[in-house]
């Protein structure tokens, strides 16, 4: 018999249309881009839309969340914080300590779980530490932790992490985390800006699914939350 995958709604309709119902539980997806492309509005909108009936945790290593942004998306906002667990590391190793942290913290009403960016404060300890087969070791067992509880716990786990230009290939760039990331996510979704710019319009790409094919559409952010752009993208 085969097993039927779960799905969470990203509180998005068009993504939820491109992944067919919304992020599957038991794996990882990693929504990756450059900086302003939307990631954390992306990670926002799902934390609101998980939130209504249930609570999320969410890891911010960025400062990113904004409970100003968030009255935006959910005019009930103050209710909704109640019910989203914040952690915040600032090194890796408090990271780590985090990451160890969330089998106490997961419950049955615990839904998903947002991190927001997975590869901010590894990236700086790489910076710092001349180490670096130990560091990429380090962030492969926090991915494989975070694996193994979305399966066990049978939620979606969603990271972000941020990329850089890749010099050999224009308008093209690499995530930072990369192959670990890679190899570990089931899902990819890329977001980032249209070679021929357009005032306020991204682009979200499923680059990797078990199951789905690769889908690229084009967006926009408003105070309300994420919609489609009215010219469909060409895949």
């Amino acid at each position: 018999m085969l097993y039927k995958q779960d799905k969470v709604s990203t509180g998005i309709r068009f993504l939820d249309k491109i992944l067919n119902g919304g992020f599957e539980t038991d794996t990882l997806t990693t929504i990756y881009g450059p900086a302003g492309s939307g990631k954390t509005n992306i990670c926002m909108i799902f934390a609101n839309s998980v939130a209504r009936n249930g609570k999320v945790i969410y890891i911010d290593t960025e400062k990113g969340f904004s409970v100003e942004r968030l009255s935006q998306i959910n005019s009930n906002y103050e209710s909704l914080m109640q019910r989203i667990i914040f952690l915040n590391p600032k090194t890796f190793e408090e990271q780590q300590k985090a990451i160890d942290l969330l089998d106490e913290l997961i419950s049955e009403d615990v839904k998903a779980i947002v991190f927001d960016s997975i590869a901010l404060l590894y990236r700086l300890e790489l910076g710092k530490s001349k180490n670096v087969y130990e560091i990429n070791r380090g962030l492969g067992i926090q991915l494989q932790k975070l694996s193994n509880l979305a399966n066990e716990k049978h939620i979606p786990i969603i990271l972000t992490t941020q990329v850089y230009s890749d010099f050999n290939k224009e308008h093209e760039f690499k995530l930072i985390g990369g192959d670990i990331l890679s190899y570990i996510s089931k899902t990819m979704i890329e977001v980032g800006f249209p070679k021929v710019r357009v005032p306020n319009v991204r682009y979200l790409k499923l680059v990797k699914h078990r199951s789905l094919p690769e889908t690229q559409e084009y967006f926009i952010i408003t105070e309300k939350g994420i919609f489609p752009y009215s010219r469909r993208s060409k895949k």
